[in-house]
């Protein structure tokens, strides 16, 4: 079956150098927070397998060691909490919306329960992110958080539904529970930097960002295409696909692929047009430094999970 590795990829990727020891800090976190021992989580042999670390090391190549262990646990965090809702769990959407709203309370000051590993270790990560950030990125960072949380008690209502999603619906609710825009806060808070305002939330950058974002949930549904069709998890480009256009399962991965190697050229096309749009905007050396910095980093990110998603053992099927 195609897959994402047929993707042209013109922005090279960098593995950040401080790998080796980011990874006995996440080794050290995840015993403190012990999210691979709950109910349904998979075992530290399989985790081994799917390389987070190596994620994190790809996606911020330029963090340091204790910033990139912060991206590492972040990124463990995100799988580990995503997988718990594959069961049984994914199909009771009232009692997935209790879990995320006390998640959610914890970015407003709420204590995590102790007795629960993804309490805790949320509560940890977002103690550690907020630190030396100011307002502005901290209330952006809530809500995308947020967003997020509330995401997954829609996805699975969405699993036992009758009406499947369609292009638009899915859209909406898979650029919630992919995380991406948490994601892209964190080049700011690695770096320790903030997107001049004006630059952030001018339509070039934010169609970069929103490109960089949608590229590898398309490139994602293509290779776990084979793990979540038998499962009947309805939250898929390849399925709405096969449904709109009545093909076979190998002809709507193709299709989602050269959608994304389209969105991958309209990548290119905006990066060259940033020069202007900082220009334009009137920012200053220093200000355009910071959000050419910010734009790199969304190159980075897509990059690096390209390759490290064609390598990664999280998606093949036993």
């Amino acid at each position: 079956m195609s897959d994402g590795s047929s993707l042209r990829n013109p922005f090279p990727h960098r593995r950040n150098p401080h790998t080796t020891e980011a990874a006995g800090l996440h080794r050290a976190w995840l015993e403190r927070h012990p999210l691979l021992h709950a109910d349904g989580a998979v075992g530290h042999d399989g985790y081994a397998h799917w390389e987070v670390v190596d994620l994190a090391a790809l996606g911020y190549p330029d963090a340091g060691p204790e910033e990139l262990a912060l991206a590492a646990d972040l990124m463990g965090f995100y799988f580990l909490f995503d997988d718990q809702f594959d069961g049984p769990l994914g199909r009771r959407p009232a009692e997935v919306a209790v879990i995320c709203d006390r998640l959610a309370a914890v970015l407003h000051g709420a204590k995590p329960d102790p007795h629960s590993p993804a309490e805790t270790a949320f509560a940890d990560l977002w103690e550690r992110s907020v630190v030396g950030m100011p307002a502005r990125w901290r209330a952006r960072a809530a809500y995308n958080w947020e967003w997020y949380f509330a995401s997954h008690p829609a996805e699975a209502a969405g699993r036992i539904s009758e009406r499947p999603p369609d292009r638009d619906g899915y859209l909406a609710l898979r650029r919630g529970t992919a995380a991406m825009e948490t994601i892209f806060d964190m080049i700011e808070r690695l770096g320790r930097f903030q997107v001049p305002l004006a630059a952030h939330h001018h339509p070039v950058l934010r169609q970069l960002r929103q490109l960089a974002a949608d590229i590898p949930s398309l490139s994602n549904d293509v290779r776990s295409y084979p793990k979540e069709a038998p499962t009947g998890d309805v939250n898929n480009l390849v399925m709405i696909v096969q449904r709109e256009h009545g093909c076979s399962a190998e002809a709507a991965c193709a299709l989602v692929t050269a959608e994304a190697q389209l969105m991958i050229g309209r990548c290119t096309e905006l990066v060259t047009q940033l020069p202007e749009t900082y220009l334009v905007l009137g920012l200053s050396p220093a200000e355009r430094a910071l959000a050419h910095r910010y734009a790199e980093g969304l190159t980075d990110w897509l990059a690096g999970y390209l390759h490290w998603e064609a390598r990664t053992g999280r998606y093949r099927v036993a």
